[in-house]
């Protein structure tokens, strides 16, 4: 029973150290949207992100976005990751008018080191095509977990 034990520690242990470069992370969004949040690593520096989650932009309502992401590491730093993103997607704007509209996010995930966690924020500029074109401006803030 005690090897069996020390081998899920041991599995545990080796996927804490990669988490935020592979797998599944499933975690919040708080801000301009506010919501659910899910990352899946395709690469080692590209990701499908999705959202599921609430705007209190006007009237307010359910939004559905998913975006593909490129990370680059520019910052250098002691413990963990800090990379930056950039990225293009979609959006589905859920309310009395159906609305869809393009994202460009551009945001860091820190990466906490040994942990499958990684905190990020992001700045998202977009362009609403339906039900009429006008421009956006989204800013939140996340945490993942990664399993």
């Amino acid at each position: 029973m005690k090897k069996l034990g020390f081998i899920l520690l041991a599995a545990v242990l080796h996927l804490s150290l990669r988490a935020q470069e592979e797998g599944v992370g499933i975690g919040i969004i708080a801000g301009e949207p506010t919501g659910l949040s899910a990352k899946m690593w395709t690469g080692e520096q590209t990701a499908l992100d999705a959202g599921l989650a609430w705007s209190f932009y006007g009237i307010g309502h359910l939004r559905i976005h998913a975006d593909m992401l490129w990370h680059r590491e520019v910052f250098d730093i002691e413990t963990g990751k800090l990379p930056v993103y950039y990225g293009i997607g979609a959006k589905l704007l859920l309310a009395s008018d159906l609305g869809f509209g393009i994202r460009i996010p551009v945001g860091m995930a820190y990466g906490v080191d040994q942990t499958p966690i990684d905190i990020f924020v992001e700045l998202v500029p977009g362009f609403n095509l339906l039900p009429k074109t006008t421009l956006d401006l989204d800013l939140a803030v996340g945490a993942r977990y990664f399993f």
